[in-house]
């Protein structure tokens, strides 16, 4: 009996064929891919491959929000002493206003308003990891300098009007910074200016004439510190909202990634299962036809 060989040959392309899908789900079976090339199935790591683009924004933008709320929160920190502090020279300046102190307290009292003063230029110098945080753009100066020579002393501002922002992962801008000048040096409500002039205003052990406006200007300016800090604060919310967003978008494109490409054991089991009953049989085939083809072979 003679075997076709094309016969023969077919059996030898199946079993390749089935030995090659028993590979590929045994792999499928260790590593719980189902793709894991682009040939696997394109569009479905064409789909994963975009989703991995989203899911490393997502993760870029989480980390620049981490680092970019803590520089905040130290923002705002140093804001709210700020606040203590031109509160209490608020409260100092009234009671020197009043006409009730004596040139020995009025003396003491501006030396008190002096290192408030101190103490807000240090506040307003503030720097994180070393950048100065109300400088605007201009991190690596210190924003503001005192000089003392005159009477009433100057304070100037070395930084600029710029705010930094972030961009969320969805195009959105916030603010992430506040300006010095915006924050000390407003327009009616300058504390730097206020608080030199009520220095002044009672360092003679007198009242100046002009006490009564700069206490004016420094409740303005107290007022404005609190609504620049407000701002801040939304700032801060609104960037910790979008930080949470993006984590969890993240987790979920995470999920779609993995659905894409995951493989479902229980279903490669069993087509594995398939496969090596297959791929045995037709060894077994084969085994067959080979002494088939050797009994033909002695018969002649």
């Amino acid at each position: 009996m003679q075997v076709d060989p094309n016969y023969a040959s077919g059996l030898v392309n199946s079993l390749n064929t089935s030995t090659l899908r028993e590979q590929q789900l045994t792999t499928e079976l260790s590593s719980g891919l189902r793709v894991s090339s682009l040939s696997d199935d394109p569009v479905a790591a064409g789909q994963a491959l975009l989703l991995g683009s989203a899911i490393s924004q997502d993760d870029s933008f989480v980390q620049t929000a981490a680092s970019t709320q803590s520089l905040m929160q130290v923002a705002d920190s140093a804001l709210s002493s700020v606040v203590t502090q031109l509160t209490s020279a608020l409260s100092l300046a009234v009671a020197g206003n009043n006409g009730t102190e004596s040139a020995a307290d009025l003396t003491s009292l501006s030396q008190q308003l002096a290192g408030i003063r101190d103490q807000v230029v240090s506040l307003a110098n503030t720097s994180y990891q070393g950048t100065y945080i109300f400088a605007g753009s201009q991190g690596n100066v210190q924003p503001f300098t005192v000089d003392s020579s005159a009477s009433p002393a100057t304070t100037a501002y070395n930084g600029d009007a710029e705010v930094s922002t972030v961009t969320t992962t969805n195009g959105q801008q916030i603010q992430t910074g506040l300006a010095g000048s915006a924050v000390f040096l407003a327009p009616g409500a300058d504390v730097m200016t206020a608080l030199n002039n009520l220095v002044a205003d009672f360092a003679g052990g007198t009242v100046s004439g002009s006490a009564s406006t700069d206490v004016g200007v420094l409740s303005a300016a107290l007022g404005n510190v609190s609504q620049q800090q407000s701002i801040l604060g939304s700032a801060l919310d609104r960037l910790q909202s979008a930080s949470t967003y993006a984590q969890t978008d993240a987790t979920n494109r995470t999920a779609a990634a993995t659905a894409l490409v995951a493989a479902d054991p229980a279903t490669v089991a069993t087509q594995l299962s398939a496969a090596e009953t297959q791929n045995q049989a037709l060894m077994n085939v084969m085994a067959t036809v080979e002494k088939q083809s050797l009994f033909s072979y002695l018969q002649e």
